[in-house]
């Protein structure tokens, strides 16, 4: 009798303990569904008894350095069917297809489809075809309003702004590269239904308001922007090139205050259905695109030169040394390397570094690049940026191409020392002759200063120059600058010298490379100058690519650049040099 108690006690007990677990597993479960899944769940729910029409923000607008509206977003509207509110589909279908010059059986196909709460029948429309829309009051259609990306000047800094695909996510250039700050957040208006998605006559309806994208201010100038785009223009139709670009780049900052490449695409006109046009005239070639510079490179060598030679290395020359004789001709490696010219007047012989820059003699930077040997030379190709990206706020920057120090023979140096056999891109050029004329700081470009909220105006994010390292003293940068001063006062650079005003520069001639061979008849002209030199302020590089006719850098580039300066002067009213 006792034992039989026991029994039931042991048994009553672990029904007890088992009821317990259950319930705890219970209680557990609907708390992790609680918990865990609730909020999930409350969206599915909120799923199957309310219909969202989306309300697409506005994208941000993009001004210049002064303000001046470059890309802003007007109201167009994205037209909706439901398909279960849909009363008349033939009807329907006749009207928007002869409204919308859409195929009818398409359109009545969208209409009539089961399954789906909303499906888009076409977007960016004009408030025009909207209102007429309206005016046929079709039951179950809707029209939701979105903003139109629009270019003020259409085909103008179209590489640099770049554009957007059909629902507004930035696609290439600053419309990609600053997406997320110009977007905005999306909205959305939702409608009560019922099971089958009907709208309920006794349904709320909640409006979420859409948060449009901020204001990205650029370091561009829209004058100087207009000024080289009018002279790009113009070198387009005299000298007939398969391209002309230029970037115009402020030396002790590093902003980028015109930035263009012409042929071009309008933004407001863009030939989606020719992909391959659309992708060669919309790429920012001035960034992404790698060219021999020519002799416009024989700055690098020449500032390195003076500078180890001011750190007292014995394989440099100071600005005074005299080269000697020259016949013009060097061999390095059983290569034959030749000057561009024979320089009449025996201009090859007793040369100093600035005889040799006025001159441009290939001869005597060879032989200064294998003096310094190639440890120094490509310790200065570094220093200068080259082989690296500059780290712009860009998609799609190159880095260059550059012989890897371990394999480079004496006759790539004595090449590179002249600016062949490495390749650049236009930016790693200009940022690099930045640093050798301001005072030796390598600055790091940037196209942005500030992105800012429009309703209240407060700076979200600012950027400022950025120093990237020391180059080369200001000693050495300053008898660059009077070198490069020379150039254009009284050789190769002349054609861009402007009365009354100190500038700068250097040409360059390059014979293009076509499936690894040099290409008769094919180069690439150039000059990088800036002024005043007194006081480097701003920096211009022009790159007319496969000129017709001359093809000199000094004849084909100089003018333009010069021309671009001098517009320079009056628009900023800059006095005379001193």
């Amino acid at each position: 009798m006792q034992n039989s108690y026991y029994i039931t006690k042991k048994r009553l007990l672990s029904l007890l303990v088992a009821a317990i677990f259950l319930f705890g597993v219970i209680f557990l479960r609907l708390g992790y569904i609680q918990v865990v899944w609730g909020k999930d769940l409350r969206v599915r729910a909120s799923e199957q008894w309310l219909r969202d029409l989306p309300l697409r923000a506005y994208r941000g607008d993009i001004v210049d350095s002064n303000g001046k509206l470059l890309a802003t977003t007007t109201t167009g509207y994205t037209l909706y069917a439901r398909p279960q509110s849909v009363e008349d589909a033939e009807r329907t279908s006749d009207i928007l297809s002869e409204i919308l010059g859409i195929d009818r059986d398409t359109l009545y196909e969208k209409i009539t489809k089961r399954g789906v709460s909303e499906v888009t029948l076409k977007r960016q429309l004009t408030s025009d075809v909207a209102e007429e829309i309206r005016q046929n009051d079709l039951v179950g259609i809707y029209l939701a309003s979105e903003g139109l990306r629009s270019y003020v000047y259409g085909d103008f800094l179209s590489q640099v702004l770049g554009f957007v695909s059909s629902d507004g996510v930035g696609q290439t250039g600053l419309e990609a590269y600053y997406d997320k700050y110009l977007q905005g957040l999306n909205g959305m208006l939702l409608t009560e239904t019922d099971l089958v998605g009907d709208e309920l006559e006794s349904g709320n309806t909640t409006y979420i308001p859409a948060v449009n994208g901020l204001t990205v201010t650029l370091t561009i100038d829209a004058v100087i922007q207009t000024i080289v785009e009018n002279i790009l223009q113009l070198a387009m139709y005299q000298q007939n090139p398969q391209s002309a670009r230029c970037i115009v780049l402020d030396v002790n900052t590093g902003e980028i205050l015109a930035m263009a490449s012409k042929p071009s695409v309008d933004l407001n006109n863009l030939p989606r259905d020719n992909v391959e046009y659309l992708m060669k005239y919309s790429k920012n070639t001035l960034l992404t695109d790698v060219y021999e510079p020519g002799s416009t490179f024989k700055i690098l060598t020449a500032s390195a030169c003076l500078e180890e030679y001011h750190k007292g290395n014995p394989r440099a020359f100071s600005a005074e040394h005299v080269f000697g004789n020259s016949s013009g001709i060097r061999i390095v490696d059983g290569s034959k390397i030749s000057c561009w010219t024979k320089h009449a007047n025996g201009k090859h012989s007793n040369q100093t570094l600035s005889d040799a820059l006025n001159n441009s003699c290939n001869p005597i930077f060879t032989d200064i690049a294998l003096s310094l040997g190639k440890a120094t030379m490509y310790d200065y190709l570094e220093k200068f940026g080259y082989g690296k990206a500059t780290g712009i706020d860009f998609i799609g920057e190159q880095a260059g191409i550059l012989v890897p120090e371990s394999t480079v023979t004496n006759g790539d140096l004595a090449r590179i020392g002249f600016g062949q056999t490495i390749a650049v891109t236009a930016l790693q050029l200009c940022v690099a002759t930045a640093a050798a004329v301001n005072g030796g700081l390598l600055m790091k470009p940037y196209l942005v200063k500030e992105i800012s909220d429009p309703i209240t105006g407060k700076t979200v994010k600012h950027f400022s120059p950025t120093i990237v390292n020391r180059v080369i003293s200001e000693e050495t940068s300053q008898q660059i600058a009077a070198m490069l001063k020379k150039v254009v006062d009284e050789c190769g650079g002349k054609n861009a010298r402007i009365e009354g005003y100190n500038v700068g520069g250097k040409t360059g001639t390059a014979q293009k490379f076509v499936d690894g061979k040099l290409a008769t008849g094919k180069y690439v002209s150039s000059f990088v100058g800036f002024f005043p030199v007194e006081s480097p302020k701003y920096l211009v590089l022009m790159i007319i690519d496969e000129p017709q006719g001359q093809s000199y850098g000094s004849i084909v580039a100089a003018p333009y650049a010069g021309s671009i300066f001098r517009e320079i002067i009056n628009y900023k009213n800059i006095p005379p040099s001193q």
